[in-house]
């Protein structure tokens, strides 16, 4: 079985004791419906799983269930000889999605307080905003992303000495030996290969076939295209073009989207895409980096709506759609191969997985600097630079940024593949793989490097 990070907080959670029902949001396959499935039947004696999904393609039951006597009722004709009481049943409604109205019905639930419930869906964000009456104090929301690379390191063997050994070289800013910086870059470069979706992970490791992996990639790839477009019939071919041109958008230099280009229309403008924009990313399948020209903390209040970069969840299908099976192209560091989108799209699909909100700087005069986060111990921005190359000492943007005091730097980092850790005035250079120890704490108030 995989390890993820989510199975803690989803067993602390159900054993809290908590009235509020756990509400699991992320896109497909990213592996909700098996881990609650592990924690559920390990925590309790009666586990009761209702896919809504298939309930809308079958007996729809629940279609129109708008009370909880009525959902007793229906739950029972499943399962009535699990229903005991609130310690011992769990009632997880996979997909819930498909029935919005059981999403406000979630209130009502919790206030009777019979079971213990938890739920989860896809597209959950998007349904949520089209909800009239949102269950806010009933439910606690929790995103769930691909493995990120430290999930990644533990799915390949190595143990929690070895990455506890080197966070605390991270936090103490030193660098690894050469022969594990060597392993940790080998590993690292499988990571773009395989990306973090349980499906290609499970078949890498068994298998060691990057056919099947891109075939498993690819799919979920359609999937993800097709969901862009299911829940939205007036919108739907402008959010599959705009999806479609993320993996070209990361090649272009500036990487950010071009408005003017999705429907190959001048005169339009970001505004005309906003709903299509807010679709994808509240869907989980795009990650959004906002532009930020003032960079003064907190950076949500100077963050800018007209200049967009969006990156795909995950860094395998990326990798797919542009190399295919050619893994030379990334386990050789091809000198010939830009690796700087792929690199990017795994550092901003960490940074969000740890809890971090994703702007970048953008200056016409001044220059582009790939990601800023917040740091709130310093009430200050940090800046961050990502660098697939040799040449990772360059980076005139930055060296303005920082020395611009009207910003109140204190801290930035360049991520390369250099081994080495040094630190130029308020610039550190570290290795690209400890940016899986960057987190913003459980209450996104702490940014702990």
């Amino acid at each position: 079985m995989l390890y993820r990070k989510i199975e803690s907080l989803i067993e602390a959670h159900l054993q809290s004791g908590s009235k509020k029902i756990l509400l699991i949001d992320g896109a497909r396959q990213v592996g909700k419906t098996y881990i609650i499935r592990y924690v559920g039947e390990r925590l309790f004696e009666n586990f009761i799983e209702i896919n809504m999904v298939e309930d809308s393609l079958g007996d729809r039951l629940f279609a129109n269930t708008k009370t909880v006597e009525d959902f007793y009722l229906q739950v029972s004709m499943l399962a009535g000889s699990k229903m005991k009481d609130k310690e011992n049943t769990l009632i997880f409604l996979d997909e819930i999605q498909a029935y919005p109205h059981l999403l406000t019905l979630l209130k009502f639930l919790s206030q009777d307080n019979r079971f213990t419930y938890i739920a989860s869906g896809s597209l959950l964000g998007v349904t949520l905003s089209q909800t009239t009456s949102i269950p806010m104090g009933s439910i606690r929301k929790v995103r769930m992303f691909p493995l990120d690379f430290e999930e990644f390191l533990y799915a390949n063997g190595m143990n929690e000495i070895a990455i506890s050994s080197m966070r605390k070289k991270f936090e103490r800013l030193e660098a690894l030996d050469e022969s594990m910086h060597n392993k940790m870059m080998d590993l690292f470069r499988k990571y773009l290969l395989v990306g973090g979706l349980p499906d290609a992970i499970n078949s890498y490791l068994s298998e060691k076939n990057i056919q099947s992996v891109r075939e498993i990639q690819s799919e979920i790839h359609d999937y993800y295209a097709a969901d862009a477009s299911k829940y939205d019939e007036e919108n739907k071919l402008k959010i599959r073009r705009i999806y479609d041109l993320i993996p070209s958008n990361m090649e272009n230099k500036k990487k950010r989207v071009v408005a003017q280009n999705i429907e190959n229309k001048k005169g339009k403008t970001f505004q005309n895409y906003s709903d299509e924009f807010e679709y994808l990313i509240s869907a989980g399948i795009a990650l959004n980096v906002q532009a930020i020209s003032n960079p003064v903390f907190p950076l949500i209040e100077s963050s800018g709506k007209n200049l967009l970069k969006l990156y795909l969840n995950d860094v395998g299908i990326l990798t797919g759609i542009l190399y295919g099976n050619n893994i030379r192209a990334i386990l050789d560091d091809e000198k010939s191969i830009n690796l700087g989108s792929v690199y990017e799209t795994v550092v901003a699909s960490e940074l969000i997985a740890h809890g971090y909100k994703l702007f970048y700087y953008d200056n016409r005069s001044k220059g582009e600097v790939d990601y800023l986060i917040d740091d709130y111990g310093s009430l200050s921005a940090v800046p961050i630079e990502v660098k697939s190359g040799k040449d990772y000492t360059v980076h005139s943007a930055l060296n303005t940024f920082v020395q611009n005091e009207d910003y109140h730097i204190k801290k930035a980092f360049v991520v390369s593949n250099e081994r080495e850790i040094s630190s130029k005035g308020k610039i550190t250079y570290i290795p690209i793989y400890y940016v899986m120890f960057f987190h913003a704490g459980s209450d996104g108030e702490k940014l702990q490097f």
